[in-house]
């Protein structure tokens, strides 16, 4: 992480009793925010979900995240700027404080007296005038710039050259800046997307959104998804374009039994359903399976939920069709969560690797004669994904790759790989998506 292990880090600071008046609330909360998007993977998913969000406006909780996503996506620059104006390392609060006055003045179109003057007003008193300081002292100088490779840590850019040559690992970072549209997936959507015709053209423009070649809807609405035209009615969900696609790759068929392996927060597993399949969703973590159960209840589908590790889950059944969305890096997932770029570590690439070799023997076993198999992450990462698909082949026999068509499912056709499968990039759609990566196999029909 930016500015870690510098002197002074560890010491505690607290937050200025000013962070009561009312023009301070949004940005002091935004500073717990970021906090807890550098403490540790799925920091922030958990300080967004916390009782004290819950206690600002709409309109300052609004406020308090776009302020912390807009200073992850440019935490490079910001830093690198910090850096060229600090003599010492200030404690880790100030410097966080520090970024977010940044991002305002630069990027929320906060004019600049107000970006100071919050910032400052949230800082301990005999820090303050440094605080001022450098905050002015940057503003006058102007934006930082945004190269694509400072977007992200050096060793993550240095991966991505190394996988995918100078030009694409740029155009990939490129995408780290850029603020994501929403992609709705459609209930009625059925087994190719298509939707629910002229319905569908209406919810369409209600939403002012664009059809994707992938059958999802998206949108640059902004607000609280729940008040928006067909969610109360169950008739879509929130889910990245690449996302929906391992499920549509799977093509359930109506009275199939599919198995969606690591399924919370269910968006996959509501695809299978909307298709007509016998689905099981099964996940280890019980909290996570009351978001899918929301979800059904919602849009009206059925699936039957079950809280167990997938590598020990004592059920003997097979199924025609399995899906497993493995755990991963995500560091294809940065357009939403850009939080995971300076979290993830070499040592965690492994270490996942490791446990998605687990779950891909157990979705194996998973699979009848003559069924097939889909599996994905959502990982820019060789490793998690052709590393992967490659080991699996040579200890299965019985399964054989079922190649990916150029296009297909309205996958983006620079996705395909000559192999078969498809490494996605963000920048393979116009308005970016989320890196991913999808194969999919078939089992011998005289496998024992």
């Amino acid at each position: 992480m930016p500015g870690a292990g510098k002197a002074g880090t560890g010491r505690a600071v607290t937050a200025s009793p000013d962070t009561a008046a009312p023009a301070l609330v949004a940005r002091a909360a935004a500073l717990k925010l970021l906090e807890a998007a550098l403490a540790g993977r799925g920091g922030l998913d958990e300080a967004l979900g916390a009782a004290a969000q819950g206690r600002l406006s709409a309109q300052d909780r609004a406020f308090a995240r776009a302020l912390v996503m807009a200073t992850l996506r440019r935490l490079g620059p910001i830093d690198r700027a910090l850096d060229g104006r600090l003599k010492r390392e200030p404690p880790a609060p100030v410097r966080g404080l520090l970024r977010l006055g940044l991002a305002q003045a630069f990027w929320l179109d906060v004019p600049a007296f107000a970006a100071v003057d919050t910032t400052v007003s949230l800082t301990p008193k005999p820090l303050r005038g440094l605080v001022n300081a450098v905050l002015r002292g940057l503003i006058r100088e102007g934006p930082p710039g945004e190269e694509p490779q400072a977007l992200a840590p050096a060793w993550l850019i240095a991966r991505w050259r190394a996988a995918y040559g100078d030009a694409e690992a740029l155009a990939i970072a490129a995408q780290i800046a850029e603020e994501p549209a929403t992609d709705l997936t459609m209930r009625d959507g059925g087994r190719d997307g298509a939707g629910d015709g002229e319905g569908a053209a209406d919810l369409a423009q209600a939403l002012a959104a664009e059809r994707l070649p992938q059958g999802s809807l998206r949108t640059r609405r902004r607000g609280d998804v729940a008040a928006w035209p067909g969610y109360a009615e169950g008739r879509w969900w929130v889910q990245d374009a690449a996302a929906a696609l391992p499920a549509r790759l799977l093509a359930a068929q109506p009275g199939e039994a599919a198995l969606d392996l690591c399924a919370a927060p269910g968006g996959k597993s509501l695809q299978l359903a909307a298709a007509g399949a016998v689905v099981t969703a099964v996940d280890r973590s019980a909290g996570r399976l009351r978001r899918l159960a929301a979800g059904l209840a919602r849009t009206g589908l059925t699936a039957e939920a079950v809280a167990a590790d997938a590598t020990a889950w004592a059920d003997a059944r097979t199924f025609d069709a399995v899906l497993l969305d493995a755990p991963c890096s995500a560091t294809g997932t940065f357009r939403h969560r850009p939080d995971v770029l300076w979290n993830a570590r070499p040592a965690d690439i492994a270490s996942l690797a490791a446990v998605q070799a687990q779950l891909l023997a157990a979705a194996a076993a998973r699979v009848r004669p003559g069924g097939r198999l889909v599996y994905a992450v959502c990982s820019l990462e060789g490793e998690e994904g052709e590393a992967q698909a490659r080991a699996f082949l040579s200890r299965r026999p019985d399964f054989a790759l079922d190649p990916i068509a150029a296009g297909e499912a309205g996958s983006p056709a620079a996705s395909r790989s000559p192999e078969g499968w498809l490494r996605i990039l963000p920048h393979h759609l116009p308005g970016g998506l989320d890196g991913f990566f999808i194969a999919r196999f078939h089992r011998d029909k005289a496998a024992p």
